[in-house]
């Protein structure tokens, strides 16, 4: 009964959507309000609606009804009611649910918003979202059914099929083969609703850019409105990709934060195209530049999206993040080539209307050093594509999958990351329209002193490695300039109005947000650089297989097993842990429990290792295998992990400085409006 209405509701969305796309494209061209109207109404109908269908494969999953093939995948009758829900995304065809609930919220967020000075915009936003739907619902409807069951035909095989087929009985399993253990940490569970909720997001900017392209409206107007669109959805990416990596370093079992994994990269991907938009929209705004340049920005970062979703869910890459191969995979491919072909026919279609209103006079301008971040955002977009497609083409051309590995993404985008590093400390420094190098360097000498002298401390605490020097001037430089434009600005509002310290910094946060909320995110990336930095130059390993009262050695550290316990739990897992004890230069710091689980109903394991955590470094510790006591004992492997808690701290730092910038102010177009007001009033009293 469920199963057959939530399949109901998700085909009567689909129709909706159909409909709501035939009436904005017949209210556009005839210019009517009524069918315009009618379209946002069937676009408002597809977010209650797809609420009823996820809401009815969450209470089947809660149920338990394991005649439902998509219940029996991913739950058992020993998982915990949290995990049940969040198996809603927990396989492939909840997940396109989720993500299609995510879309009808968001899409019909913004058709809430007053439209009173963009009316124009309005039917190709639908449009362009409902279109979008349309793809993934028809994919839920057609291909990857979460309502389909099994049924025990007269013959007495299995048959699949979402309603009886003719003489057939249900066949309801006595329990579910539960979610894999990888997806049952909490990051897990936070991780993918997070990258969801960026990936729909973007979908917005990208519906107003098209909006734009269709009307031929070439002002900046599509840019200011979809502002706040963008950064949230540049905030859920990058809370997205933190949580993945710290999931990754947590539960996968090899000491490290990100693997350069096919999955990963086509997360990160839309990432650095989005990052790269979010820059670039700004000399735009203030100089009427790269018109054209964001178009393509934006359509790529969409384009990204539905790319990034194609492999994760097409099965075409080996992946421990992705789903299993799928008949899915040509369709998204297919819907990927035509939306880029569309929308680039659309902009060459405007290419002459978008002109630039303004030329670069100065190649040490604030809008040259931005066009140079874009290009190398651009570079590392590059590496990672050529990498992700390489096991594709190889397989094409040779008949085998030959992969890259970590290695080649490390020594291709390490030096255009470092760029990317210093241009965040120089380019705030630079004046828009024209800047040189004495300006520059009358900014930049008193943080670059202070760099210096941090480079001889590292220095003469040990640090000898070139590529760690390198990068440890640049956290150093970067940071000091942007405390120094704190410094600056709030010695400077404090002079002119008297407050304290701590007020003016507020109140200079609260009048440029966006500003200072970037400066916020600067230092975050700093210290996220120094966990890197340690990491992945400073990182030590071993491995051993010891007796009770054996010992192993790393570097400052000794680590000494007490005991192992094998035991069952309640929740269906046999669970294998051990005690060991870690000493450093001699001196006890405490106990580590690393354990493995063996999860009877998915037949699976997970690795969670014991870790001793400092804002120093991490004592990583893995249980990787044992053997009867009596006999060789039992295996580790000990990971040595240098500034890697800098890197959480930074991603925190990160997300904060993201939500300063997105906060919305009290009535954006009122403040939009007075500051114009104000410049006329000036322009009248200087001209009087």
């Amino acid at each position: 009964m469920v199963s057959n209405f939530g399949f109901g509701a998700l085909v009567i969305t689909l129709v909706v959507s159909v409909y709501g796309i035939f009436a904005a494209v017949y209210g556009a061209r005839k210019n009517s309000l009524a069918w315009v109207e009618s379209a946002r109404k069937a676009m408002l109908l597809t977010f209650p609606l797809l609420s009823l269908v996820a809401l009815s494969i969450i209470y089947l999953l809660v149920s338990g009804d394991y005649q439902v093939q998509y219940v029996y995948n991913v739950t058992s009758s020993s998982m915990p009611m949290y995990l049940k829900i969040t198996a809603l995304w927990g396989g492939q065809a909840g997940s396109l649910i989720f993500w299609s609930w995510l879309l009808a919220a968001f899409a019909s967020a913004v058709t809430l918003r007053k439209w009173d000075r963009d009316r124009e915009f309005l039917p190709w936003v639908i449009v362009v979202a409902l279109v979008t739907l349309v793809f993934f619902v028809g994919m839920s409807v057609f291909v990857e059914n979460p309502f389909v069951r099994f049924w025990q035909t007269a013959g007495g095989s299995e048959a699949v099929a979402m309603f009886r087929p003719a003489g057939a009985t249900s066949l309801v399993p006595f329990d579910g083969r539960g979610l894999n253990p990888l997806l049952r940490h909490p990051g897990m569970i936070i991780h993918p609703p997070m990258l969801y909720l960026g990936f729909v997001s973007f979908v917005i900017p990208f519906a107003f850019a098209i909006a734009a392209l269709v009307t031929g409206r070439t002002d900046d107007r599509w840019i200011r409105v979809t502002r706040r669109w963008s950064l949230v959805a540049w905030l859920f990416l990058s809370l997205g990709l933190v949580l993945g990596s710290r999931w990754a370093y947590d539960v996968l079992g090899w000491g490290g934060y990100w693997a350069w994994d096919p999955v990963e990269i086509a997360a990160f991907m839309p990432w650095l195209s989005g990052t790269a938009f979010l820059h670039s929209v700004m000399i735009q705004e203030k100089r009427g530049l790269f018109k054209r340049w964001n178009i393509i920005l934006i359509i790529l970062t969409y384009s990204l999206v539905i790319f990034g979703t194609f492999l994760t869910r097409s099965g075409v890459l080996s992946s421990v993040h992705a789903f299993s191969q799928s008949a899915i995979g040509p369709l998204f491919f297919g819907y990927i080539g035509i939306t880029f072909a569309v929308s680039l026919a659309l902009l060459l279609q405007r290419w002459n209307s978008l002109r630039s209103e303004g030329e670069m006079h100065s190649i040490l301008s604030r809008e040259a050093l931005f066009l140079l971040n874009n290009l190398l955002f651009m570079g590392i977009l590059v590496v990672c594509f050529w990498g992700v497609l390489f096991p594709l083409i190889s397989e094409l051309f040779t008949g085998q999958k030959v992969t890259v590995g970590p290695p080649f993404y490390e020594r291709s985008t390490g030096p255009l990351f470092a760029g990317l590093l210093l241009l965040m400390g120089i380019a705030p420094l630079s004046a828009w329209g024209h800047s040189t190098v004495k300006t520059l360097g009358k900014a930049l000498w008193k943080p670059l002193i202070a760099s210096i002298v941090v480079l001889i401390a590292v220095v003469a605490l040990g640090a000898s490695h070139w590529a760690a020097l390198l990068g440890f001037w640049l956290c150093a430089f970067v940071a000091s300039i942007t405390l120094y434009e704190y410094y600056r600005g709030v010695a400077a509002r404090h002079r002119r109005t008297g407050e304290n310290l701590l007020a003016a910094l507020w109140n200079l946060a609260g009048r440029n947000r966006r500003r200072y909320g970037g400066y916020i995110i600067h230092l975050g990336v700093v210290l996220m650089a120094l966990g890197i930095i340690g990491i992945e130059l400073f990182q030590t390993e071993t491995q051993g297989t010891i007796p009770p009262g054996g010992t192993i050695a790393l570097g400052d550290y000794a680590m000494t097993f007490d005991t192992l316990d094998i035991f069952d739990t309640t929740d269906g897992r046999n669970v294998a842990r051990a005690v060991v004890s870690v000493e450093r230069d001699g001196k006890f710091l405490g106990e580590l429990y690393p354990r493995r689980d063996y999860y009877y109903d998915s037949q699976q394991p997970m690795t969670i290792p014991g870790v001793r955590s400092t804002m120093e470094d991490d004592f990583y510790v893995l249980l990787v295998d044992w053997e009867p006591i009596s006999s060789t004992g039992v295996t580790f492997k000990i990971y040595h992990n240098p500034l890697v808690n800098w890197l959480w701290v930074g991603g925190i730092i990160f997300i904060l400085g993201t939500l300063v910038a997105a906060w919305p102010d009290k009535d954006p177009e009122r403040v939009h409006v007075s500051a114009a007001a104000r410049r006329i009033a000036s322009s009248g009293a200087r001209a009087s």
